[in-house]
């Protein structure tokens, strides 16, 4: 089973969409047995704040199941914890490599990497633009999960 950590900022947004989106797309392809995943923040200034009305709007919008959330910040055992960690932008990666004194196992990527490119999840709570992180984040989703799976199925294969 892969165990895998989304991380934005605070929380309340973007990592919080990815934990949700990759749930969804879990789901719909029956591989439950295969993921669990989380999301946390990297600071301490949403932890305890609800999902934010704008991702949930963005969300529901595309019809993706909402889960209660209640942000949390990362913890030290979380790299032993996780398989994969994910950020969203260059700096939840450098504050991630920072938080854990390096990334030894190759544990922190970014979530865009995985399409290929790497590119920034721009914080909406900043920019508004719930729309445009949404699919940003789908897309880069889609990717992981598709690569994961494949890196099952080729050392299943073994």
């Amino acid at each position: 089973m892969y165990h895998i950590l989304f991380v934005c900022y605070g929380n309340i947004c973007r990592s919080p969409m990815a934990e949700m989106i990759f749930k969804d797309i879990v789901i719909q392809n029956h591989k439950q047995f295969l993921f669990y995943c989380e999301s946390k923040a990297t600071s301490m200034e949403e932890i305890g704040n609800g999902l934010y009305p704008k991702a949930k709007d963005v969300l529901e919008k595309h019809n993706v199941t909402i889960e209660k959330h209640i942000a949390s910040r990362i913890q030290k055992e979380d790299y032993e914890k996780f398989d994969l960690i994910i950020g969203m932008d260059s700096q939840n990666i450098s504050t991630l490599k920072s938080f854990f004194q390096g990334d030894p196992k190759n544990k922190i990527h970014s979530l865009m990497s995985y399409t290929g490119r790497e590119e920034e999840i721009e914080d909406p709570w900043y920019t508004d633009r719930f729309e445009k992180v949404y699919q940003l984040i789908n897309e880069g989703c889609i990717a992981l999960f598709n690569q994961l799976v494949t890196d099952y199925q080729n050392e299943a294969n073994q």
